[in-house]
């Protein structure tokens, strides 16, 4: 055999050797039991390698390789022999084939056992089912044998029930009458009425023969009713005595048993009112009665159950107690001093009162006190209560008109003014429409000396006692009564704040406004206006802190809103009104600096090149004017109220300054100096910070120009970017300005 032959003889047989090897190998893994040690074939033991786990054909191979002679490299101490390697594997093929040949017959033999196996355990199943189908019959039938033993028992019960229950009645109704005829015979000779150790049984027995007596004729039996209602009565009070006892012992089992007995006599109820008596005995000690009526209840409550059958019932009634006279008589006293003297003093007390009340009311919430527990203490608190909350919004209105008229009184009194009466009616508001709509000062100006008449102290004490009173009517209302009160109280505020104290100020500022045309007029209006917006700002605080809550769910909620915007409307009103009459006597003032430093030299000096100055002096004070009123403004309001209050200011600026630029003539040097001055305008326009003003300082600095500018240049200025939009009656007006522009020369170059 050629060496390539034999190389692909011994690949296929490799191959196949791989093949058998893992067939074996899997069969042995998962049939281990099938290799048998005692076996003492060749392939009796497993072959090294087979039940390896993984089991890897090639690595098992390459060990039998590795065995067998000659089967090594072929640099090795014994030299490769192919042949000898190729019969190894052939009869190791031969060895695993017939090892799976005894495999597969031990696998047939255990089948066979398993099925044999198989069919005796369902055998044996198939007995078992059989006799528990005859243990559950027997069962059955047991049940039914019980069930009928027990019906008979049953009624066998029934009949002996009904034998002795009359049989039991017969023998108590003995007993009974054995007792009537002691009473009958007026000696009682039995021991259970002569041995006060078994008063619990005498007092079961009398109770039976005082409901006997009940239904007997009075005329036969009158004396022997009137004994049994007598040891009645005194078995009635030895218990409630003999319970008294045991209270002041502290006995709790005895007054258990005590209660008990007494539960079916009418003096039950006299027992929990001595029970109710002496737990109060020394529970009032401290100064709070409040905080005792709480203690006293949940001590109360602890032992309560133990005692009596309906603790929920006792403990209420304790409870009633404590309301109806321990804090009645409490508030009576404390409300009953100031009732009518010191309105405020009482206020303050009803409030307190009612809060500590409602706060007792809430931890007595937690006990058991039947079921509706909340119902019950709203009645006993408005038992309290309801003499002095019906009458309570009209004390609170009324305190709270006099408490504040007394304030701002009390504030005016301190700056020695007397309050002027501001008008109303007809010609009133026809003034007010007629100084609105011309802005014209109605009437003399009144000096106020620099007073606003508002006053922050006097604010906050009319919103705090506006506040304490929207407490007390948000804990003292009826619910259905909250908004409608709630509502009173902000009239009221709105009556002495709003209109009695700011619109107040505001009516005297605006009387005392100069007019536009006075010298050295002393503006304060703006002082009105910084001290009314700060005021308001606490105003509509209250509101929606303290107000708004109150009536948020009801009509009323729409009416305060209303009402608020009519007094803002009205005070925005009669602020603008103020601001643009103070705005236009800023002007005047602006107008009598001018006309009282501006000179007409100025602009036309007669010695042209001996101008020192930078700027005039009435530029100088009025830019200095200017900047005062401009940090007062900043100073005086907030917001968007300062761009346009600055913005309206310094368009009028402009325009003054404009006009007044038009009355003079001007030289060269002349209109240097106008430059300057306008340039001063413009740096004095820049505090403003508004666009709109610096944009017009900038369009006159540029007409400004046209003073001073070449005649031959005059065409190209005036078409330049911030001239180029003006009107050609504004650009002649100014070039006319020139003291040169009746020369040939400059009127053919702007023609």
């Amino acid at each position: 055999m050629t060496k390539p032959a034999l190389a692909f003889n011994l690949t296929v047989t490799r191959e196949k050797l791989t093949d058998v090897t893992a067939a074996g190998a899997k069969s042995l893994q998962s049939c281990p039991t099938l290799c048998d040690p005692t076996d003492s074939s060749p392939l009796g033991s497993p072959v090294p390698g087979i039940l390896q786990e993984p089991f890897v054909a090639d690595e098992y191979i390459e060990r039998l390789v590795w065995r067998t002679p000659g089967g090594g490299s072929r640099g090795g101490p014994e030299a490769f022999d192919p042949k000898r390697l190729l019969e190894e594997f052939v009869n190791h093929i031969q060895e695993l084939q017939i090892m799976d040949e005894r495999i597969q017959r031990k696998v047939e033999k255990l089948e066979q056992q398993c099925q044999k196996e198989a069919k005796e355990f369902a055998r044996k199943v198939q007995e078992l089912q059989k006799s528990n189908q005859v243990a559950f019959q027997h069962f059955q039938e047991l049940d039914e044998h019980i069930s009928y033993v027990a019906t008979k028992v049953c009624h066998l019960g029934d009949q002996l029930e009904g034998v002795n229950t009359p049989r039991q009645r017969a023998v108590e109704a003995q007993k009974l009458m054995k007792y009537f005829n002691e009473f009958l015979d007026g000696e009682l000779k039995s021991d259970v009425f002569t041995n006060s150790e078994k008063i619990k049984e005498a007092a079961d027995i009398i109770q039976k023969l005082h409901l006997i007596a009940q239904e007997l004729p009075f005329d036969r039996f009158s004396e022997v009713k009137s004994k049994i209602a007598s040891k009645y009565h005194d078995l009635e009070c030895q218990l409630i005595q003999e319970f008294t006892g045991a209270q002041r012992r502290g006995e709790i089992s005895r007054m258990r048993e005590v209660a008990a007995v007494l539960l079916h006599f009418k003096g039950y109820s006299h027992c929990v009112d001595v029970y109710i008596k002496q737990c109060q005995e020394g529970a009032y000690l401290r100064n709070d009665i409040f905080e005792d009526a709480a203690i006293l209840c949940q001590r109360v409550n602890k032992q309560v159950g133990d005692i009596f059958s309906n603790p929920e019932t006792v403990l209420a009634k304790l409870i009633q107690n404590v309301f109806e006279i321990k804090l009645q008589s409490f508030v009576k006293d404390q409300l009953q001093e100031c009732w009518k003297s010191d309105a405020e003093q009482y206020l303050k007390s009803l409030y307190d009162l009612y809060t500590r009340t409602t706060n007792l009311s809430s931890k007595l919430m937690e006990f058991n006190l039947g079921t509706d527990k909340q119902t019950f203490l709203s009645k006993l608190i408005k038992s309290i209560f309801i003499s002095y909350l019906e009458s309570y919004i009209e004390i609170e209105t009324g305190y709270l008109k006099s408490r504040s008229a007394m304030i701002l009184q009390r504030y005016y009194d301190s700056k020695n003014h007397q309050k002027r009466s501001i008008g109303t009616g007809g010609i009133q508001d026809l003034k007010e429409r007629i100084r609105q709509r011309t802005n014209l000062p109605l009437g003399p100006s009144i000096d106020t000396h620099g007073e606003t008449f508002l006053s922050q102290e006097v604010v906050v004490n009319l919103l705090q006692e506006t506040k304490q009173a929207f407490e007390r009517c948000h804990r003292l209302s009826d619910p259905s009564d909250l908004p409608r009160n709630a509502f009173r109280i902000f009239t009221i505020l709105v009556e002495f704040l709003c209109i009695e104290h700011i619109d107040y100020a505001l009516e005297t500022g605006l009387a005392g406004i100069p007019s536009s045309d006075s010298k050295n007029a002393n503006l304060y209006f703006l002082d009105v206006v910084h001290q009314a917006n700060t005021i308001f700002h606490l105003f509509d605080k209250q509101f929606n802190d303290h107000l708004m809550p109150l009536i948020s769910s009801s009509p009323k909620l729409s009416e305060c809103l209303q009402k608020k915007k009519e007094i803002i409307e009205q005070m925005e009103m009669k602020l603008d009104t103020g601001i643009d009459r103070t705005l236009n006597c800023m002007i005047g003032q602006m107008k009598h600096i001018l006309a009282a430093e501006q000179k007409k030299t100025d602009f036309k000096p007669e010695d042209e090149n001996n101008v020192l100055i930078q700027y005039t002096n009435a530029c100088v004070k009025v830019c200095a004017y200017v900047r005062k009123q401009v940090e007062k403004i900043k100073n005086s309001m907030d917001g968007k109220n300062v761009d346009t209050v600055l913005m309206e200011l310094g368009v009028r600026f402009h325009r003054l300054i404009y006009e007044h630029l038009q009355q003079y003539s001007y030289s060269c040097m002349g209109g240097m100096l106008a430059i300057c001055d306008v340039a001063e305008y413009r740096r004095c326009a820049k505090d403003f910070k508004i666009p709109l003003v610096l944009q017009l300082f900038d369009t006159l600095h540029a007409l400004c120009n046209l003073l001073v500018v070449n005649p031959d240049n005059l065409k190209q200025v005036c078409s330049g970017e911030q001239l180029a939009n003006l009107d050609k009656n504004i650009l002649h007006s100014f070039v006319q300005l020139r003291a040169d522009y009746r020369s040939a020369r400059l009127a053919r170059h702007f023609s």
